[in-house]
């Protein structure tokens, strides 16, 4: 076991990692159902439990669901996903703009979509956000930039303007694009926002429609990427740094721009890795590598493998079951680098079923593992191995206190 000589910290999150039975898997989840030799000796060594990222049947988002395990309460801080995307990705966010994560998508000339990720384009999307960026609606500046694959982000600045709107994207296939709409009828900066958000959706498709990156698309027979579908408005939050918060020296080592937003708004050393896709063929060796690195000058290490994520919302049991196969191979990777003064804990940030195909209100699976731990009776990493276990059932915000604890850098509460 390590030891607590050079205290080192790597918060592991599976994106989505939680399941449900599935009938394919002949009742088993994913992860019970994956070969995790390293999980499971893991568990062995460790302590076990079940975490509710925020609380016992909320079901959180990716955004809501890392703020809370890194001790941020979303009910507080959360003011939208828009921000965070934006920031993740490079576009300038000043207080008072107003930010949307965006999908580029596919829609029908009756403008009903037929595809809301555009076949999860990966290429040709920076072509397409600069034939948009920087477009003037009255006297709004609308910054947009693409992200991973078919996400994007849209920055709204300019006065009056206000974050009480609702979503473009319908967050479903076969239906009319929705126009946005101020929550509150009687709310001028709101319902501005909305008839910015609307014009900007409509000259987006007429923009994109008949883009070369778009008959490029058609001609090979791939869906379009013709129009862009906001949702998750919100303004810049105000959020206290993190290594301030816990007394470390912390680095973010994640795939998507919204949990790299996250991280730049905290203030942690956000490293990009080469070949992290996003996707269920990201390399998570180069991941392994750059966790290993990282830890010369960093005592705290926040890394997201996004593709359980990705698995469960295609309902792709095997896909999922794959990723969970190499993140477990990654696991051994940073582990057979050193585990000297490692406290290591591995969980997800929500539950996304391959049988529900979105997440879900269920806890995930958490085990701690480190020098001194109290070795509980779990023999396997699995969502229902590990009830029983002497974490018991913990929230997110649990996370922090019990790492910084195993590693020794936190300060007593009290005389």
């Amino acid at each position: 076991m390590a030891s607590l000589m050079n205290p080192r910290g790597l918060l592991l999150i599976g994106d989505g990692l939680g399941d449900r039975p599935c009938p394919e898997l002949e009742g088993q989840t994913p992860l019970e159902a994956a070969n995790t030799p390293t999980l499971d000796r893991l568990a062995r060594e460790g302590e076990c439990g079940m975490m509710d990222p925020i609380a016992p049947g909320i079901r959180g988002g990716s955004d809501t669901g890392h703020l809370s395990i890194l001790g941020y309460d979303p009910f507080q801080y959360y003011t939208g996903r828009g921000p965070f995307e934006a920031m993740g990705i490079g576009l300038d966010v000043r207080g008072g703009d107003l930010s949307f994560r965006c999908n580029f998508s596919t829609v029908d000339d009756s403008l009903v979509v037929r595809d809301r990720r555009a076949g999860r384009i990966t290429e040709g999307t920076a072509a397409l956000a600069a034939a948009l960026d920087g477009m003037q609606i009255e006297e709004v500046t609308c910054r947009f930039k693409e992200s991973v694959a078919h996400r994007a982000a849209l920055v709204l600045r300019g006065p009056g303007l206000g974050a009480s709107v609702t979503d473009v994207d319908p967050h479903a296939e076969g239906v009319p694009v929705p126009e946005a709409r101020a929550l509150d009828p009687n709310d001028a900066a709101s319902a501005k926002t909305a008839r910015i958000v609307n014009q900007f959706v409509r000259r987006s498709y007429e923009i994109l429609k008949d883009h070369p990156v778009n008959q490029a698309r058609r001609a090979a027979g791939l869906p379009p990427a013709n129009i862009v579908l906001p949702r998750g408005v919100g303004l810049t939050p105000h959020l206290a740094p993190f290594d301030r918060q816990h007394g470390l020296k912390s680095a973010c080592i994640v795939e998507v721009g919204l949990v790299k937003g996250i991280g730049r708004y905290l203030e942690m050393d956000v490293i990009d890795v080469p070949g992290a896709t996003a996707g269920l063929d990201t390399d998570t060796e180069a991941i392994g590598r750059a966790v290993i690195a990282a830890f010369a000058d960093h005592n705290f290490i926040l890394c997201n493998v996004k593709g359980p994520d990705v698995g469960g919302h295609d309902r792709n049991a095997a896909g999922k079951l794959a990723i969970i196969e190499k993140i477990d191979t990654m696991v051994a990777q940073i582990f057979a680098a050193g585990d000297e003064g490692l406290t290591f804990a591995f969980t997800g940030d929500h539950t996304t079923p391959v049988t529900v195909g979105d997440h879900t209100g269920e806890p995930c699976p958490i085990l701690f593992w480190s020098a001194g731990v109290r070795p509980d009776p779990c023999t396997s990493f699995g969502e229902r191995a590990v009830i029983g276990g002497g974490v018991g059932r913990i929230r997110g915000r649990d996370i922090l206190p019990i790492m910084t604890s195993y590693m020794g850098v936190q300060e007593k509460y009290g005389a």
